[in-house]
């Protein structure tokens, strides 16, 4: 069975593991914050929306198919959630109350199978009753295929079915068996006949007069006796044991897969909730397929800052559709390190799915999205500040592909600005040649200011706004590439005129 609420075949993507330097993007980009808000003090829900945001999309179709879900669950929060809660609960009721897996008793492994199904049984009864009034409140064709196989695989008639079969696979009332007599009395050709009806005897399951049949009462003390019967029942037993823990084992691990595609989506909600009830933006981005490079938004911002100050913080706006190239330049603590964790955050969101923070946002996909933010000394020495952010540009070059996303904070800045410059020069163009979108904040204005010498439209400068006073805005916008990080109003500012 298959939920349909994450992908649009019901399959998952046979390599769920995150991709390679995902630890670099929740560091740089400050995720942990957007993160633990989705969770709301769960590990569970951590860990899920953790995988699934670092887990890009790769196609619009794909995108569009999860946001139109994600529509239907804001629109219905309170159904939603208690859905999840009752196959939270089902869940951890059958991990709290079973212990089958690796027991080799046939009649242990029956018993815990048909109490596990009674559990999953019950629990989507729970879903059927939940789901009764609101079937047409769901308009998304994962939602859609979702409800329409709950209503034929599992619906209400199917599932007094299985309750009946359950019933009569506890054998209330004993076991009718078929055995022979073998070698030294031995018993065999264990044949279960089914379980024996309420009020009914022998005589009446083998009708007298037709043939010959004996009783045989066993005597209260006869250990061995009550040894032998139990093993003929066992044995008796077990040809539908496996059938039924294979049943058991397939409509748990859907269950399971259940809770872990709506786990995505309460934590969607958890941080929905959050952001707009604070007074936060939030939009559905819109995929660029165009295939001209597509970049465009409005009102863009910081999301784990806004997370953590409660209030408005500067947005941005910016239409960068057909570049490859974004060198950001201007002043110290202007805001440009934050614009540009803004944008990372905004292409996994967007990639995953999932609303981005902004008024308006449109993006084409990009294949991989890499993070290279300078880093403090390695107080182990181990190696030098230069050798450390080679070492892990070589990483990511050795992981990137066409159609990647490479966001630089003040690469290269640990040592001279001539060196520094020839070792961004050298490793921006060759991203740009194999169609690398990059984004590169700098403090230098040698490496910026050549590449304005030499023209190219798929060049775009941005700078941080800074009034004539020295006042920061921390608003990017178009510029050209600036000369100086206005240390000294840093400066002025701590140690006064």
């Amino acid at each position: 069975m298959k939920t349909f609420l994450m992908f649009k075949e019901g399959v998952w993507p046979e390599n769920q593991d995150k991709p390679w330097g995902s630890d670099f993007l929740k560091q740089d980009l400050e995720l942990a914050k957007i993160i633990d808000t989705m969770a709301d003090g769960d590990a569970f829900l951590r860990t899920v929306c953790e995988n699934t945001l670092l887990f890009p999309l790769k196609g619009p179709e794909e995108i569009i198919y999860r946001q139109d879900i994600l529509k239907d669950c804001i629109s219905n929060e309170p159904l939603i959630r208690n859905i999840y809660d009752i196959v939270v609960k089902c869940v951890e009721k059958e991990r709290r109350e079973s212990f089958w897996f690796g027991q080799t008793n046939p009649e242990l492994v029956l018993y815990e199978s048909v109490k596990i199904l009674r559990i999953i049984v019950d629990g989507f009864r729970q879903i059927h009753k939940a789901l009764s009034d609101s079937m047409n409140a769901f308009t998304s064709s994962g939602f859609r295929k979702f409800l329409e196989q709950l209503n034929g695989d599992l619906n209400d008639s199917y599932l007094k079915k299985i309750e009946d079969k359950l019933e009569s696979l506890s054998f209330p009332h004993g076991v009718s068996v078929c055995v022979g007599l073998g070698p030294g009395n031995a018993s065999t050709g264990h044949i279960l006949l089914g379980p024996v009806p309420h009020g009914r005897g022998v005589g009446q399951i083998i009708p007298l007069g037709r043939e010959k049949h004996f009783t045989y009462n066993l005597p209260s003390r006869d250990e061995a006796g009550a040894q032998a019967i139990a093993d003929i029942r066992s044995e008796s037993v077990s040809g539908i044991v496996g059938i039924l823990r294979e049943s058991a084992e397939d409509v748990l691990l859907f269950l399971k897969k259940i809770r872990e595609e709506l786990a995505f989506y309460v934590g969607c909600l958890n941080l929905y909730r959050t952001v707009t009830e604070s007074g936060g933006k939030l939009c559905f981005p819109v995929p660029d397929n165009s295939g001209h490079g597509g970049l465009k938004f409005e009102g863009l911002y910081e999301l784990s800052l806004r997370i953590s100050s409660g209030s408005e913080v500067v947005s941005n706006s910016m239409d960068a559709t057909g570049k490859e190239l974004i060198i950001i330049t201007g002043a110290n603590r202007g805001g440009k390190s934050t614009f540009l964790r803004s944008l990372g955050q905004a292409q996994l969101m967007f990639q995953c799915g999932m609303y981005v923070p902004a008024e308006s946002y449109t993006s084409d996909l990009r294949t991989s999205l890499f993070a290279h933010f300078k880093r403090e000394e390695d107080r182990g020495m181990t190696m030098g500040k230069l050798d450390e952010e080679l070492a892990r540009m070589s990483s990511i070059v050795q992981h990137l592909s066409r159609g990647s996303m490479v966001l630089f904070n003040e690469s290269f800045s640990s040592t001279n600005t001539g060196e520094g410059s020839e070792i961004s020069r050298n490793i921006v163009s060759a991203l740009l040649e194999i169609g690398v979108r990059v984004f590169f904040v700098t403090h230098n204005y040698d490496f910026a200011s050549r590449y304005q010498e030499s023209y190219d439209s798929r060049t775009l400068f941005l700078k941080a706004e800074r009034s004539e006073d020295g006042t920061r805005t921390y608003r990017i916008i178009e510029g050209e590439p600036s000369d100086t990080g206005h240390s000294i109003d840093l400066y002025e500012k701590i140690f006064g005129e």
